[in-house]
């Protein structure tokens, strides 16, 4: 890959993306959003997603369309169970975001839920009046098991504020099966608000996948960007409440990492507001402990995630960043793969003389150039398969 070429096709796709955005984020009010979607058909108070599914537990989280009281009905064969979200002693009510988790569950298990929600329509100190208990559908979720063999997800990668791109990619191989979908940087150009969350990237995955099966926010470089920035960690669920962080499923453990801005932090761009390099620093410290522990763990392949590849992406200020501080402990630790995005040009690279792990990327956000990832994993091998928005297959690796 010329890196020239990367920057400066980046670079113009920035600009250009700039000004559709200005065109498609205009505000809306939601009161409008709303009656579209009830004269569609579609029930607008309940628009699951689930997050940061383990073994024992899940978060069933959703924006309500007005002030309410919920909460989350679940169960193996009925929704006999009961989980709110309360903080201090007070139960949590009149928040738009809910964010509710299911403790006690069993690895390994099939649950069905269903969110149940009351609209507060008088909240006094000592007056409180509610709507009528409303209910969404009955969805239905797996908790994955820690001693399964075997692993499947799909990953997407710079979607750039194009909600169509979901539906599109995940109708390529349908009958790929997958435990969980990995968004892996740049779902848009920047951030605006609540609403652009719901319309370009919530609502589509609800749709088409993440009432059941849960998905992976990870952050991109453009996710840093706009006035929204810094709140849309409140519309994801991490475990460890960072941005980077570590799990395991099947036989494969899966590190996730922020690659930050592409930038220098005194880049005239950000004016003064970022400080990203201190941040990969930090993330290279509890890597370098990460790794020692996975690889002490006996898992039987290490999979990286982050949006930035280390190589083939350029001499940008944050390539040579992730570069001078991973790359030594991808080495050191033998990841197994390395999956990025952000150069909007699809490729898998083999181990060579700058890398001992592949380093697979995927595509951009325009048709034509789109990706969809497939990863899935044994006891005997590892293997990603991409395709692009045609459906053909452009490229695999396989690791044994």
């Amino acid at each position: 890959m010329n890196p020239s070429n990367t920057k400066n096709g980046r670079r113009a796709f920035i600009g250009n993306v700039g000004r559709m955005a200005a065109l498609s984020c205009i505000p809306v009010p939601f009161e409008s959003v709303r009656e579209a979607a009830r004269q569609a058909g579609e029930n607008t108070g309940f628009v699951p997603y689930l997050q940061n599914l383990t073994p024992e537990g899940v978060t069933v989280m959703f924006i309500s369309g007005h002030p309410a009281q919920s909460w989350v009905e679940y169960g193996t064969d009925q929704t006999d169970r009961k989980a709110q979200t309360g903080t201090d002693g007070l139960l949590q009510a009149g928040n738009p975001l809910n964010k509710i988790r299911l403790t006690g569950l069993k690895p390994g298990m099939s649950y069905r839920y269903r969110i149940a929600s009351r609209a507060i329509r008088t909240f006094e100190p000592y007056k409180q009046e509610f709507g009528p208990v409303e209910y969404s559908e009955t969805y239905e979720f797996s908790t994955p098991d820690p001693g399964a063999d075997q692993v499947s997800c799909v990953i997407l990668n710079d979607i750039h504020d194009r909600p169509y791109s979901f539906k599109d990619l995940m109708s390529v191989n349908p009958d790929f099966p997958y435990e969980f979908v990995v968004l892996n940087g740049d779902m848009f150009n920047y951030q605006t608000g609540q609403q652009q969350l719901q319309e370009h990237l919530i609502n589509p995955c609800s749709a088409i996948f993440a009432r059941e099966k849960p998905f992976l926010m990870l952050r991109g470089n453009h996710e840093t960007r706009g006035k929204f920035a810094r709140n849309i960690k409140e519309y994801f669920d991490y475990d460890s409440g960072e941005y980077y962080f570590s799990f395991r499923q099947g036989p494969v453990h899966f590190i996730v990492l922020d690659s930050g801005e592409d930038k220098e932090d005194d880049h005239p761009e950000y004016h003064g507001l970022v400080a990203f390099d201190p941040y990969r620093e930090q993330q290279a410290v509890w890597l370098d402990q990460e790794l020692e522990q996975v690889r002490a763990s006996g898992a039987r392949y290490c999979v990286v995630l982050m949006h930035i590849p280390p190589y083939h992406s350029g001499d940008w200020h944050g390539t040579m960043h992730c570069r001078k501080l991973f790359g030594p402990l991808f080495e050191k630790y033998k990841v197994d793969m390395v999956i990025s995005g952000h150069t909007h040009r699809w490729g898998i690279h083999p181990p060579d003389n700058d890398h001992g792990y592949p380093i697979v990327i995927g595509g951009g956000p325009k048709t034509g150039s789109r990706t969809k990832i497939e990863l899935s994993a044994g006891l005997q091998q590892l293997r990603v398969a991409m395709y692009n928005d045609k459906g053909e297959q452009v490229g695999s690796y396989t690791v044994s």
